[in-house]
């Protein structure tokens, strides 16, 4: 090894496993150029002071709506549900200022490094002003992402949202949904401008708000047009979804885009919570991936999705943190796992023969599908991947005697604590000894974007 930036790591999580006594390279681009287990700590290398991981990938997220994470906890008429939550989260997306989005999504960002992420997919559908005419720059609300992401110092993976329909028998949007009007030329545009900025740790793909939100014919000329990135969609998020989906195309909805999309590799269905196996067949012979978010839907009371029924098929899975309830992946892999528990009143549902450590299967599996969300070739520890890591304190209380071979076990169904000392992205630090690098005044400026938003309430 010579040249670059080099780092010795006790442990890390390479190929399904850990490995001993780990050099790593950092190339001069920000990637790994190269990385050998077994090798002895070179005089000039880093120390580390811990086991480390590659950082994941949150597959799924809508920043603003981070600014009403545990604000929607109380009933307020007979019945609650997904549509009743909606209508309060329209409130808040018809107030945000483009500055105060920039304020609230740093502040979220934060506490998704915090959380062991170190890219994040952004499922951006607000995009106009609150009247709802266009903004003289129609990226302004993404150039506010953009910026909290550059200031947290997270990698971003933005994508604009086709959004031009309230529903499959509703032409338009309905006034409260004003903020979201996107065509596909216009997701195309915004996509091709924010890859033309050259931004580090940014890229961009697309997606579909959802089928009752854009007409075929809008879709294939979004998907046509799309040169490179990846695509999402919400799909088969609700019962009442796949209701009107089968009601309106004779099909539900995740059977419409198997046939009619096509899927492919780019595409990524976001909770894909209510899927029979026909389906998930389907999806997996296409080659597209799956985005689940555990505790959202747990938040929200979607369901539960079929995840043995997905892994069997061997769909690439992702997880997302979407509306923000939880920010840490270790909950996110805990929720999915206990919910399959609890549903078919079984332990250790996601091992397999092959794989028996739980926490490693599901690692492993949203290690790849987040890479493929995210739209990366490759990505974790090794060569040519972004070097990024996290590096484990041991002595976090939920660690304290973990045998190290099961080091990962604990991190995922231990309780919850502060385990990544230190964490990389494209090989600089932005965290070291729990102190984030991000500027102080992110929390100050999150709690003044809060009280103007909720000053009413």
């Amino acid at each position: 090894m010579s040249g670059g930036t080099l780092l010795w790591a006790p442990r890390a999580w390479i190929d399904g496993r850990w490995r001993d006594a780990v050099l790593l390279r950092i190339g001069a681009d920000g990637s790994w150029a190269d990385v050998q287990p077994g090798t002895a700590a070179p005089a000039d290398a880093e120390v580390l002071a811990g086991p480390v991981l590659p950082g994941l990938v949150d597959g799924h997220s809508h920043a603003f709506q981070r600014a009403f994470a545990g604000l929607t906890e109380r009933r307020e008429g007979e019945h609650d549900d997904f549509w009743s939550w909606r209508d309060r989260m329209y409130r808040v997306a018809l107030r945000i200022t483009p500055e105060q989005l920039r304020a609230v999504a740093a502040q979220l960002y934060v506490e998704l490094l915090r959380g062991g992420y170190t890219q994040v997919c952004e499922f951006h559908y607000l995009q106009r002003a609150p009247d709802g005419r266009a903004y003289a720059d129609p990226l302004e609300l993404c150039w506010s992402l953009a910026d909290a992401a550059a200031e947290a110092g997270i990698g971003l993976t933005l994508l604009p949202v086709l959004y031009e329909r309230a529903g499959f028998a509703q032409p338009a949007l309905r006034d409260d949904q004003r903020r979201f009007a996107t065509g596909a030329d216009a997701v195309l545009a915004l996509q091709r401008g924010l890859r033309a900025s050259g931004r580090p740790l940014l890229n961009a793909g697309a997606a579909v708000h959802s089928l009752r939100a854009a007409a075929p014919a809008s879709i294939r000329r979004l998907v046509d047009g799309l040169d490179d990135g990846p695509i999402h969609i919400h799909a088969a998020e609700q019962t009442a979804e796949v209701d009107d989906c089968l009601a309106a195309t004779g099909a539900r909805p995740i059977e419409w885009l198997a046939r009619h999309a096509p899927l492919d590799a780019r595409w990524q269905l976001v909770h894909a919570t209510h899927a029979t196996r026909a389906e998930i067949a389907a999806v997996g012979r296409s080659g597209a991936g799956i985005v689940i978010c555990p505790s959202t839907e747990g938040n929200l009371g979607d369901g539960l999705a079929d995840l043995p029924g997905w892994l069997d098929a061997g769909v690439p899975i992702a997880i997302g943190s979407d509306s923000q309830a939880t920010r840490a992946w270790r909950e996110e892999l805990r929720w999915l796992e206990y919910g399959q528990r609890l549903m078919l009143r079984q332990r250790n549902v996601a091992a397999s023969g092959a794989q028996p450590a739980t926490a490693a299967r599901l690692f492993d599996a949203v290690l790849d599908g987040g890479r493929r969300a995210a739209g990366f070739a490759r990505w974790g520890l090794r060569s040519g991947a972004r070097a990024d890591l996290l590096v484990i304190d041991s002595g976090d209380a939920s660690l304290l005697g973990v045998p190290a071979d099961r080091l990962l076990d604990a991190l995922v169904f231990s309780s919850p604590g502060q385990p990544w000392r230190d964490i990389l992205v494209a090989g600089r630090w932005v965290q070291r000894e729990h102190r984030l690098a991000a500027r102080h005044d992110i929390a100050a400026r999150f709690a003044t974007a809060m009280h103007a938003l909720w000053a009413e309430a």
